[in-house]
């Protein structure tokens, strides 16, 4: 049987969006890959909105499944997608990278959460869509 894919979602802090795309993935395409978040700095704990508007909006609670984690904490992955942080991140193994460029909602109102949300909604399913077409360049997950 082969294995699916492991998808890194990687930010600079992993409280916000990379956590957000983490319980999404989970979500959304944990029947096509699975999903990890990872930052190059860590926060204490997840940003307090992302966590208040995903349990109302997807009735996800983030606090009791995930935590802040830096990038040794990930496994070997495929994909690599960096949130859209404008910093470089430290070379991680992987066969396949994509920046989705979104902007940290951090500290705006929640309008503006919830449009990230949408857009990170969007691009899982895009990309939950693309493995299982087979049309992203990495080879069989190992």
């Amino acid at each position: 049987m082969e294995k699916k894919p492991k998808v890194a979602f990687v930010c600079v802090h992993n409280s916000c969006r990379s956590q957000i795309a983490e319980a999404l993935g989970k979500r959304l395409a944990g029947d096509v890959f699975l999903s990890y978040s990872a930052g190059t700095h860590k926060k204490e704990k997840i940003n307090q909105d992302a966590v208040r508007l995903m349990k109302e909006k997807y009735h996800i609670d983030m606090e009791k499944t995930q935590v802040p984690k830096l990038l040794d904490a990930l496994p070997e992955i495929d994909v690599l997608i960096t949130m859209g942080c404008n910093v470089q991140c430290p070379f991680i193994p992987h066969q396949y990278t994509e920046d989705w460029g979104l902007d940290d909602p951090t500290g705006l109102e929640d309008e503006v959460f919830l449009q990230v949300m949408d857009q990170i909604e969007e691009k899982i399913l895009h990309l939950k869509k693309r493995i299982q077409e087979g049309s992203l360049s990495f080879s069989n997950p190992h």
